[in-house]
């Protein structure tokens, strides 16, 4: 690890939780607002290639379920660092080939993992206690990425940490693997699709998901679970037929 490296982690060892908390909060909002941004640019580029109807004005609940869903990732965050200074959560400091590859078995596991929240979170009974605040905004927007039920942001946070208190993961392989997160929720909540039909028909896409991928799902909510590919939603049989 660089010298830097070892400061950030010194860092992080001895801030108090105080000063850690309106650190990751600062955090989640320069993720919460980026991500908005750029989302708005691509919707604005790309408006000639919508694949979901326009959505109505922001509505108030909209923003606040946006704001909680920040505040809670800022907690989940704050729960990690203290489950990472007990033990329960360790990293390795590598940057080669095996920290790559923790980058591919995050996506894969997280991915995995996700598709079967998603699907639980789909039966009826559980379905209009969480996950209905997500569709009840069916015409996807940047913001509607962090349109969540405190549940259901809660849910994927603890997966989060879950996963890593399983697998000692490598710094270099969690950072990219949560910028790759972000990336692919804001894709996934365009409304527009930058990819031309040649990409989209192409091999690397067929596998990983798209921003028409995630539109079918909130257009038709049998189909397309998967965040991150179309793996589980293949092997599952739950692949939306245009998709496939």
């Amino acid at each position: 690890m660089s010298d830097f490296g070892n400061e950030a982690v010194l860092f992080l060892q001895e801030i108090p939780y105080s000063w850690a908390a309106l650190l990751f909060l600062i955090e989640n909002l320069l993720i919460f607002a980026s991500s908005i941004y750029i989302g708005i640019l691509f919707s604005e580029r790309y408006a000639d290639r919508r694949i979901s109807p326009i959505p109505p004005p922001i509505e108030p609940k909209e923003v606040l379920f946006a704001v909680s869903t920040v505040l809670l990732n800022t907690i989940v965050t704050l729960f990690g660092l203290w489950l990472w200074r007990t033990g329960s959560i360790r990293f390795r400091s590598d940057t080669g080939v095996f920290a790559v590859l923790d980058i591919l078995i995050l996506l894969l596991v997280m991915d995995m993992g996700m598709y079967i929240l998603h699907r639980i979170a789909h039966i009826r009974f559980i379905y209009p206690f969480a996950h209905s605040t997500h569709h009840r905004y069916d015409k996807p927007r940047p913001l509607t990425l962090f349109v969540l039920n405190p549940l259901e942001a809660l849910g994927f946070g603890f997966l989060w940490l879950l996963v890593l208190c399983l697998y000692d993961f490598s710094w270099l392989g969690m950072s990219v693997y949560l910028g790759l997160n972000v990336a692919f929720g804001m894709v996934g909540h365009l409304g527009v699709e930058p990819l031309s039909e040649k990409w989209l028909r192409s091999t690397f896409f067929g596998v990983f998901t798209t921003s028409t991928f995630h539109a079918r799902h909130h257009q038709d909510e049998e189909h397309n679970f998967g965040f991150y590919t179309s793996i589980w939603d293949r092997v599952f049989g739950t692949l939306h037929s245009e998709i496939e």
